[in-house]
C-alpha cells in the first residue's frame, strides 16, 4: 500500500555524475573496495521525502498501536498479515523496538514460553527446544529481531520509533458517548524535555481503533490506561497484583478486550487497568494477547462505519 504523494513542488534536479561513474563500483576487500558517488544532499532527501510522506499518510490510518513491545508486535504482525488492505500504524517511543523481549529473566537470555503460545514460533520459524509444558527459544533477541523484521516486511506496516504518544484523542461519537479517536505524539526527546523548554506542541494521528500495548507501570508503562482515569473514562486503576504465573498468563489473554470506545488493551498494560497478577520471565500471554488484540481490533473495525478515519456509525 504505497503513500499518498505529497503535493509536488519544483524540488532541485539531482546532481547528476557520469554515467561510468555509477559503474565505477568494486567489492573487492584487498584495498579496492569502491563505492558509488553520491552528494549529502541527496541522503538528506532521501530520508525527508520518505519520512515525511509517510507522516502524511499515517496522519489518517486504520489502526494505530501504541508500544512494540512483545504483544505489540504481536498484534500488528497478525493484524496486518490477516488484513493487508489495513493501514497500521506502530508508535514506539524507544529509539530500538522490541520492549523488554530482548532479554528474559533478571537479564538472562533465555526465553521461555509457554505452550500453545509455540505454535507462533512455528509459524514465524523461531528453533526452540521443547520443555514438556514450555519452550525455550535460546536468546529472547531471536524471537524479537524475528518478529519484527516479520512485521517491517509487511507493506501496509508503517513504524515510528523514537516517538512518544503524550495523550489521547478522545471526541464525542455519534452517539454521544466518548470515543478514543486517535493518538497524539510527538518526538520522544521532545517529550522528555518539556520541561526544559518553552512550549513544543504536538502532532495527531487520526484512527478508528487504537491498540495500547504499553506494558506495565514505569516511565511510559501503562499510558492509556492511566489517561483513561484522567480523562473519567475509567474510575480508577486496578493495580497489578503479585507474581503467579499460573494465574497471570491466562487473565491477561482472556481479558484482552476494547477497554473504551476505540481503545483496545494488551500485554502487560491490561495488569495495571484490572489488577491482574504479574507473571514475570514468561512471555507466552504477550503472544496469545497480542493475536486476541489483533482479532479484537479487526472486528471493532469491521463493526463501524467509518468516513476517512472518524467512526460515524
Amino acid at each position: 500500500m504505497a503513500p499518498a504523494p505529497l503535493l509536488q513542488t519544483s524540488a532541485p534536479a539531482p546532481p547528476s555524475f557520469p554515467q561510468k561513474a555509477f559503474m565505477d563500483v568494486s567489492e573487492n576487500y584487498d584495498g579496492q573496495y569502491r563505492f558509488a558517488p553520491i552528494q549529502e544532499s541527496q541522503v538528506s532527501r532521501a530520508m525527508i521525502k520518505r519520512y515525511f510522506e509517510t507522516m502524511y499518510d499515517r496522519a489518517v490510518s486504520d489502526v494505530v498501536i501504541i508500544g512494540a513491545g512483545s504483544a505489540g508486535l504481536t498484534c500488528a504482525y497478525h493484524l496486518a498479515s490477516t488484513r493487508p488492505d489495513l493501514k497500521v500504524t506502530i508508535i514506539e517511543a524507544n529509539v530500538a523496538p522490541g520492549g523488554g523481549a530482548w532479554l528474559g529473566g533478571q537479564l538472562m537470555s533465555p526465553m521461555i514460553i509457554r505452550k500453545p503460545a509455540d505454535a507462533f514460533l512455528r509459524e514465524l520459524d523461531v528453533p526452540y527446544e521443547d520443555e514438556g509444558p514450555f519452550v525455550v527459544v535460546k536468546h529472547a533477541a531471536l524471537f524479537t529481531s524475528t518478529l519484527l523484521s516479520a512485521v517491517l516486511k509487511l507493506p501496509n506496516v508503517v513504524l515510528m520509533n523514537a516517538t512518544a504518544v503524550e495523550d489521547l484523542i478522545i471526541h464525542e461519537d455519534f452517539a454521544g458517548k466518548q470515543r478514543v479517536a486517535g493518538v497524539v505524539t510527538n518526538w520522544t526527546l521532545v517529550a522528555l524535555n518539556h520541561d526544559t523548554q518553552s512550549c513544543m506542541d504536538p502532532n495527531t494521528i487520526t484512527a478508528p481503533i487504537i491498540v495500547s500495548a504499553t506494558g506495565h507501570d514505569g516511565p511510559m508503562g501503562a499510558f492509556s490506561a492511566k489517561r483513561l482515569v484522567s480523562a473519567g473514562l475509567l474510575k480508577e486503576l486496578g493495580n497489578m497484583r503479585g507474581l503467579d504465573m499460573n494465574r497471570a498468563e491466562p487473565a491477561i489473554v482472556n481479558n484482552t478486550r476494547q477497554v473504551a470506545p476505540g481503545l483496545v488493551m494488551t500485554g502487560m498494560e491490561l495488569s495495571e487497568h484490572d489488577g491482574s497478577n504479574r507473571m514475570g520471565p514468561t512471555f507466552g500471554a504477550m503472544i496469545g494477547s497480542g493475536i486476541k488484540a489483533a482479532k479484537e481490533a479487526i472486528r471493532a473495525y469491521d463493526a463501524a462505519k467509518i468516513v476517512d478515519g472518524k467512526v460515524v456509525g
